[in-house]
């Protein structure tokens, strides 16, 4: 792999990180805004937050995986 591939490399997985950390943030986030507000939330508004949770856990996931295989090649 040439200098300038594995520079690309490097780049792609330092966006991929920073992604997954703000993406898995968001999504602890989710979890303790309901921790917090408990029976104050309106069931749409706890439906809402459970799904943006899971959202980001997924998108999260999907950073991590694409690191994973950048790496793996």
């Amino acid at each position: 792999m040439s200098l300038k591939e594995e520079v690309v490399k490097v780049i792609d997985n330092v966006k991929d990180a920073v992604s997954e950390a703000t993406h898995k943030a968001t999504a602890q986030g989710e979890q303790a805004k309901r921790d917090i507000a408990g029976d104050t939330m309106s069931p749409t508004e706890q439906i809402g937050s459970v799904l943006n949770q899971a959202k980001n856990t997924v998108q999260g996931e999907v950073d991590a995986a694409k690191q994973d295989a950048r790496n793996n090649t």
